[in-house]
């Protein structure tokens, strides 16, 4: 029986989503336990209620357990599946709103960015306990981390402990590839894909049919539908050669030309703190939950793009091979970025693991933009691993969208102010 750990359970919506596919596979009827735990007993319990009726539904016969112990629940492990977001709503709120008084607009927040470096400050502790626990625990399993910042993250526990099976996974690039076959009018078993790149800034490297290039009948499509090309992402694609894998409003905030420009986040239809809208409806999903549960309504999702921890999972536990775009430590798979940074990148999943591909060197263009986004990676998580509050101020002077925006003095005093908003969710040394 393999035991399946979601870390974080009260993101229910990801728990329905990955045990909808597991629950509907035929073949891992009775053979899954699954465990869940959460910080707060009250969506831990809403959780448990979820996922047995979800068990109950597709008449999966799963051993379903909620631990509020989460080394009790890790032990043993065969999976973990987590997605942790410290501090929650108000830490998010304060990301935004501290930036704003000084001059500073945002999207998303998560990634890199103030908003992505704060979110790592709060993060990278706590998967770093979280790796070392698994590294005692249960060495063998597998580490499917469904939080942001995913580059971030998955560097300090690759560095910081002896756990080495982190795969980082996301919905982004699979997105991409239906959205852009549907585009072009293929089915999706119709296209060869290949990306390759960051977390939030891949690129599609190939996307052909038939032996031949469809990025000529992509620059048709653009061309003929001025609609179309108002985005942020194909703004990108034009100038790089590559189509990005993030959507616009994450992609915007990665680089120095859009966000401090009103002119042109209109003209490209970005949406301001949007983050923060998508935060709310997470809230109300839940609510809505509760209230589906109490009403008895039916829980499982039947049709899907099939979630990626799921995927990785369904192809290892049933030996039916599978791609899956996964995040973990170089080492060799992108030749000329960093060994030590995380990358993502195709693997090939079976019943013996994940074993991600190697793809070679990028576009040198394309490797300037992944260079310039782990500046800020790296000394976000050098700030963290150091103990170093000063690598906070190196990391936002060096991010693109803060640099474009404020001089170094404010930048400083914003961080600051921040460190001190966020507080006890900071590591210590950071505080002081």
């Amino acid at each position: 029986m393999a035991r399946i750990v979601f870390v974080g359970a009260g993101n229910v919506e990801l728990v329905r989503r990955v045990l909808s596919d597991l629950f509907l596979a035929s073949s891992l009827r009775g053979r899954l336990e699954v465990v869940l735990h959460d910080d707060d007993p009250a969506h831990l319990a809403t959780a448990e209620a979820l996922v047995r009726a979800l068990d109950a539904e597709a008449g999966s016969a799963a051993v379903v357990t909620a631990c509020p112990d989460r080394r009790r629940a890790l032990d043993s492990a065969d999976f973990v599946i987590s997605y942790v977001d410290r501090g929650g709503f108000t830490a998010s709120l304060r990301d935004f709103e501290i930036p704003r008084r000084y001059g500073l607009r945002q999207t998303i927040g998560d990634t890199i960015g103030v908003g992505g470096i704060f979110r790592g400050l709060r993060a990278i502790p706590f998967f770093v306990e979280l790796g070392r626990e698994m590294a005692e625990l249960c060495p063998d399993a597998w580490l499917l981390s469904c939080s942001d910042p995913m580059a971030m993250i998955g560097w300090a526990v690759e560095e910081a402990t002896t756990f080495e099976r982190f795969a980082g996974v996301c919905h982004a690039v699979c997105d991409t590839h239906a959205y852009l076959a549907d585009l072009v009018g293929r089915d999706l078993d119709e296209v060869t894909f290949l990306s390759a790149g960051l977390n939030h800034q891949s690129f599609v490297l190939r996307f052909e049919a038939g032996g031949r290039s469809l990025y000529p009948e992509l620059d048709a499509l653009l061309a003929a539908d001025p609609d179309l090309g108002r985005h942020v992402r194909t703004e990108m694609y034009r100038r790089f050669g590559h189509f990005p894998t993030q959507s616009s409003e994450h992609a915007a905030e990665y680089v120095p030309w859009f966000m401090r420009h009103a002119e042109e986040t209109e003209r490209l239809g970005v949406q301001m703190e949007e983050y923060l809208r998508r935060l709310g409806q997470d809230m109300h999903a839940y609510e809505e939950t509760r209230r589906a549960l109490s009403a008895g309504r039916p829980q499982l999702i039947r049709w899907q793009h099939q979630e990626p921890a799921a995927a990785a999972i369904l192809a290892t536990l049933t030996g039916r091979e599978k791609e899956v775009y996964v995040n973990v430590r170089n080492r060799g798979l992108i030749g000329n970025l960093p060994e030590d940074c995380c990358v993502e990148v195709p693997a090939t999943v079976d019943a013996t693991g994940i074993h991600p591909r190697p793809v070679g060197d990028l576009p040198i263009q394309l490797v300037a933009l992944h260079r310039t986004f782990l500046n800020v990676v790296e000394l976000t998580v050098r700030a963290v691993l150091d103990g170093d509050r000063r690598h906070v101020h190196h990391a936002a002077m060096l991010d693109p969208n803060t640099a474009a925006t404020l001089p170094l003095p404010a930048i400083e005093a914003m961080c600051d102010e921040l460190i001190d908003a966020h507080g006890e969710l900071l590591p210590e040394a950071i505080r002081r």
